[in-house]
């Protein structure tokens, strides 16, 4: 946020109207120079056009003005950077009142092509592009800044890739080879002040290690230096762009059947081969800079070995690793020649640092080498992916940028780790402790990466996993408070007295299996389904931690999109288990503010969803069903999923949804919610008379209905409840309990259904209508729908003449 004096600033910005704006440009047009009172008024100006969603339109001698100061006038670098900034804010304006041909020196080149850039002109960025490389091929005297070329020619490539034909690409291949491998190991002189007390010249010094040793004769980034020469920068400089210019350039690209003429030769000859090539210099230029690139990248590798002795260099160590294997897969999938060279490097590599925490983000790359070229050099891998995915996660899930390329890396590789990597779906445990750390960042990746997580033999144990995943977010936050406070906490001696805390409980013997359960790095291990209870009372102090309440708000995205997977390959016995688990987790979930009743409803239309994939689940599943229904708490508790598991009994339990479906079992489904529906409406004396949702009422009687309709022996039974609709309602104790739309909606539908089921047949046609018959005609078709069909069976019945025809 921004402090008071600065919004103060920002709202005066806003507030300035045009003929203000345009008084302060012509102010600003009277002044010649190139001092203080100028650049005041650009920062001004700059904070003017800037402070505003709209864009400010400026006078045309103001911006012809900004021109000329930024590409004419040997003004301050402060003035031209304003100037540059204030152009680029006023976009768009005309394309060709920048232009970069009469442009010789490379800081001003800079300034302008980023407003060049932002114009958005395919013309510009080829004539950029080509004043580019023509100022490479000139001669420029030492000092004159090549390097600030390079960032502005790695982004015009990544806006147009095929700016440049070959011979362009071949020339800038060459300079890149002399950049990268022949910079000077010698630092170069500070510039001097030229004043009295100026230092005496002297012998310049070697470029060091970063443990201090004097570097070789390879000069590379992580060569340190007191002052850098010019050429030095461009080889930092292309460094930096490498990754891009080889992947926009080609590099790995390699069709297919190369590379299978190539897998086909033994590794041995390869490597023989690849040893006593001809020199690099006979090489073509683009082999060339492969050959030159992946020296460089061992030459790192090698240098990130050095114990470095101040922590910015160690942090650069490490990035220059992650880049370095980088750079090598790339070159390698282009040529196979180069597997066999840099396997070893990277094995190596994986040795010293798998260990170490702190490298932890370099094993990405690593894993991504293993993953592309084991096969072909025969390495066994598994060792890596074990590391990663069981080690990794479990230690290091509280770092949000490991965590962000982690996921990364899995979403990019998701194809070859489903088939390839078994560990891949068993650590899916130890992968979702990033999203329930990182929920907000994540959730987006998690999103599309859930799909390839989801197996039939490990989706039960995932479901579970997705429904305690606020348990595991506030399970790593106690892991992680009990981690730092090891040494102060005291062992619990007394084991019988009660746990007061979660931070206590985790130091608990007897729930520290539940933790561990929570906290597995692996599917398969365990199960604590029957102490859930147990775990969510010890974690109730976390409940409202926005961590947890943060990852309790995911969860019913991320149980849509497993449903959704699940459903595509889910057959009748998997479709029996996630009925179960659906059942007994909808009183066994975390006690947070709005996440039982968001889980719920995620439930009640899965089970529709599921019912309709496999309408034999009702019979096969009945006695839980029922089990279910005839507790009358779980109205109450979860009344919304109480009624659909209702409404599934009623429309699926038939002889058309399963071959199976017998009297007797219609009969004791029927016998379960006709005693519900009377324990709901028998009057009682007492004044505490729970008010049941109209809702519930209309929906035991509807399916009652349809279960009588199927077996005709009960329809007496049911008329004979549904008389009694009328005396329940009206009652004095009743009536003041529910409002006027309620009564009339519950007689409405006891009326309807009991004047249906008088007419047998025509009950079983509506009630239970045949897949034919249930499809959107009979229902959009005013001369076949069932509604008109209803109303006519209704009047016919009440003896009055039905809409439409004559009495």
């Amino acid at each position: 946020m921004f402090s008071a004096a600065a919004e103060n600033q920002l709202r005066r910005a806003r507030e300035v109207q045009d003929e203000d704006l345009q008084k302060f440009c012509s102010i600003l047009l009277q002044n010649k120079e190139c001092n203080n009172e100028v650049i005041d008024s650009l920062q001004k100006l700059f904070l003017i056009v800037s402070a505003t969603k709209y864009n400010r339109s400026l006078p045309n001698d103001v911006l012809q003005k900004l021109r000329y100061t930024l590409c004419f006038v040997k003004a301050p670098l402060p003035v031209l950077v304003l100037c540059s900034a204030i152009l680029r804010e006023v976009l768009p304006c005309n394309s060709s009142m920048l232009s970069c041909e009469e442009i010789n020196d490379m800081k001003t080149l800079n300034l302008v092509s980023s407003v060049m850039l932002a114009q958005g002109s395919k013309n510009a960025e080829i004539a950029l592009c080509h004043r580019i490389l023509k100022l490479l091929d000139s001669r420029q005297a030492e000092g004159q800044g090549t390097r600030y070329l390079m960032p502005i020619l790695s982004k015009v490539l990544s806006l147009t890739p095929a700016i440049l034909n070959e011979e362009q690409i071949s020339a800038f291949n060459k300079k890149l080879v002399d950049w990268l491998r022949y910079a000077g190991t010698v630092q170069g002189v500070p510039h001097s002040s030229g004043g009295f007390f100026s230092p005496r010249s002297r012998q310049p010094a070697s470029i060091l290690e970063v443990d201090g040793a004097v570097t070789g004769d390879f000069f590379t980034v992580l060569s340190i230096g007191q002052c850098y020469t010019e050429d030095q920068w461009l080889n930092m400089h292309s460094f930096s762009m490498i990754r891009r210019w080889l992947q926009q350039t080609g590099a790995g690209d390699n069709s297919s059947s190369d590379a299978d003429d190539k897998s086909e030769l033994d590794s041995s000859i390869m490597s023989m081969v690849s040893a006593s090539s001809t020199s690099s210099r006979l090489m073509p230029p683009k082999e060339r800079l492969w050959e030159k690139t992946f020296e460089y990248c061992n030459r790192l590798i090698e240098q990130s070995d050095r114990k470095a002795l101040r922590k910015s260099d160690s942090e650069l160590q490490k990035a220059c690793l992650i880049e370095a294997v980088t750079l090598m897969d790339l070159i390698c999938r282009h040529d196979l020649l180069f597997v066999y060279r840099a396997f070893p490097v990277v094995k190596a590599l994986y040795t010293r640092i798998s260990a170490d925490p702190g490298f932890a983000r370099a094993l990405l790359p690593v894993a991504q080498f293993y993953l592309n070229h084991s096969e072909l050099a025969a390495v066994d891998s598994e060792a890596v992916y074990r590391q990663l995915f069981t080690k990794v996660p479990s230690e290091l899930y509280q770092d949000p940028m490991l965590a962000f390329e982690f996921v990364h890396f899995c979403r990019e590789n998701a194809k070859t780790l489903r088939e390839s990597v078994a560990i891949f779906h068993k650590s899916f445990p130890n992968l979702l402790k990033f999203l329930a750390w990182n929920t907000a960042a994540l959730l987006p990746d998690y999103i599309a990466l859930l799909p390839d997580l989801i197996r039939p033999d490990t989706s039960i144990e995932l479901l579970h996993s997705l429904l305690d995943l606020p348990c595991l977010t506030a399970s790593l936050e106690v892991q992680l408070r009990s981690l730092s406070s090891q040494g102060n906490e005291k062992v619990i001696a007394d084991l019988n007295r009660k746990v007061l805390n979660s931070a206590e409980a985790f130091q608990y013997p007897s729930y520290r299996s539940m933790f561990y359960y929570i906290l597995r790095v692996e599917s398969g291990a365990g199960d604590t389904i029957d102490r859930l209870n147990q775990l969510h009372e010890v974690l109730l102090d976390m409940a409202k931690r926005p961590r947890v309440v943060q990852c309790a708000q995911t969860v019913p995205i991320l149980l849509q999109v497993y449903f959704k997977v699940v459903n595509q390959f889910a057959d009748g016995p998997l479709i029996n288990q996630l009925v179960l688990v659906i059942l007994e987790r909808s009183g066994l979930l975390y006690d947070i503010p709005d996440f039982k009743a968001e889980v719920l409803r995620v439930f009640s239309s899965q089970l529709i969803v599921l019912c309709k994939l496999y309408p034999a689940l009702i019979v096969e599943q009945s006695k839980e069903l029922l089990e279910f229904c005839g507790t009358i708490c779980n109205i109450t508790n979860k009344e919304n999923f109480f009624i659909h598991v209702v409404w599934a009994i009623g429309e699926y339990l038939s002889l058309s949804c399963d071959k199976r479906c017998t009297v007797e079992h219609i009969t004791k489904s029927y016998e379960t919610l006709e005693a519900l529906l009377f324990e709901i409406i028998q009057l009682r004396t007492s004044a505490s008379v729970f008010k049941y949702s109209p809702r519930v009422i209309t929906v035991l009687m509807t399916a009652l209905a349809k279960l009588a309709s199927r077996s005709q022996d009960l329809i007496p039974r049911v008329s004979l409840l549904l008389s009694k609709m009328r005396p329940f309602v009206r009652s004095a104790l009743i009536s003041s309990l529910y409002s006027d739309e309620d009564i009339e909606e519950i007689l409405a539908r006891a009326n309807e259904l009991n004047n249906l089921l008088k007419a047998p047949s025509v009950a079983q046609f509506i009630l239970g209508p045949s897949t034919d018959i249930a499809g959107p005609r009979w229902y959009k078709d005013t001369n076949a729908s069932l509604p008109l069909t209803m109303r006519i069976i209704s009047k016919v019945l009440q003896r009055e003449p039905a809409p439409g025809f004559p009495v």
